[in-house]
């Protein structure tokens, strides 16, 4: 089965509202829609990424550097699309992330179509370790005007809106003013509901030690990217040891070369790789393997039309990953056929390949042009 064509559509969705991170922002919800054409009529496809000013050049790099490529490959040797695909990652002049980004949209359309071809879903193509992953909410963003009340209030209406957890944003103010977030948050839904932490390598050294003592007594399930990036993988090893807490990391790294140094460098318990910014499934599939040596756990950062079938393949995957539906709306009204949460718990598509239906109207609505 030969690719024929590779087809992309450009996405982008204002937001309404501004959500803030601990040194970012985000204002816009982007995406690739990629589709791979072949000779028997299988059309793979799948979205990923979310970049906003950078989306161009890395619609560029699919069309101009691996569409010519891999044009003629066989769909069931992906290992050799893949390869095929790795070349733009040589240009040492430009930012490395664009080129793994239009890898791994190449990537996941031609998995798509793998599956489609086998008319079975990816997870189950995999290894198939579970069929349904609890879910956990990217929430707690920092906002003008909230008070330590209104984080409570956010954490109960996701548990009501059928949530298992949250992994809540802290790193952006004092260690102080953020334990106190994150108590008040604790405190609104009780010990039983999934509440990690993420820094976005905001915090110095001490800071994140000084934070990870402070809330001690608030069952984190992890503390992700806790440290700066200049000295990152020592600063989160020794937060490991003095806090207790167990450190997460990895979506910052784009290839197994870099996960494996976290890994080899005791740095992490948990290693969210993330497919669609570092080369796709394919690669991340390397990283898990790799974590499995090391026993540390696999999460996946955000994209859960992709990550529902990664984590749910593997026997130390952990949860699926969303926003609140002001947060990605492409989730919610892109993917027609979406599964509901369900008592904290997200069903894995059961369709072949991805097992996404993505709505046209959408699609026609949001395109850029």
């Amino acid at each position: 089965m030969k690719i024929t064509d590779i087809e992309t559509i450009a996405l982008e969705m204002p937001l309404p509202k501004t959500f803030k991170g601990s040194y970012y922002y985000m204002t816009h919800r982007c995406t690739i829609i990629t589709r791979v054409y072949t000779d028997e009529g299988i059309i793979g496809e799948c979205y990923n990424g979310d970049e906003y000013e950078t989306q161009a050049e890395i619609l560029k790099i699919i069309h101009e550097e691996i569409k010519p490529k891999v044009i003629g490959l066989d769909v069931f040797a992906s290992e050799q699309v893949w390869q095929a695909a790795l070349s733009p990652t040589y240009n040492i002049l430009r930012d490395r992330k664009l080129a793994t980004n239009a890898q791994a949209c190449v990537d996941s359309a031609v998995l798509d179509a793998w599956g489609k071809a086998l008319n079975q879903p990816l997870y189950k193509l995999w290894g198939g370790y579970r069929d349904s992953l609890q879910v956990i909410a990217i929430a707690g963003y920092y906002e003008e005007g909230k008070q330590l009340a209104d984080f409570g209030t956010e954490m109960e209406a996701l548990r009501k809106a059928g949530l298992a957890g949250c992994k809540f944003k802290v790193g952006g103010r004092t260690p102080e003013e953020d334990a106190a977030r994150v108590k008040a948050a604790r405190s609104a839904v009780g010990d039983d509901f999934i509440l990690s932490v993420d820094a976005n390598q905001g915090y110095t050294q001490r800071d994140a030690i000084k934070f990870g003592l402070l809330v001690q007594d608030c069952n984190i399930r992890w503390f992700e990217e806790p440290c700066r990036w200049y000295n990152d993988r020592s600063s989160m090893a020794l937060v490991r040891q003095v806090t207790g807490i167990p450190v997460a990391a990895g979506q910052s790294e784009y290839h197994r070369g870099g996960c494996r140094d976290l890994m080899v460098d005791r740095s992490i318990d948990v290693c969210n790789f993330d497919a669609s910014w570092s080369g796709g499934p394919t690669e991340w599939r390397r990283v898990a393997a790799m974590a499995l040596s090391f026993e540390v756990q696999m999460a996946h950062h955000e994209e859960p039309q992709v990550s529902a079938h990664l984590l749910a393949s593997i026997p130390h995957g952990t949860y699926l990953e969303v926003f609140h539906p002001d947060r990605d709306p492409l989730f919610y009204n892109l993917v027609e056929n979406r599964n509901p949460f369900v008592n904290g718990v997200y069903k894995v598509p059961e369709g072949p390949g991805w097992g996404l239906k993505l709505d046209e109207q959408i699609i026609a609505k949001y395109r850029v042009n």
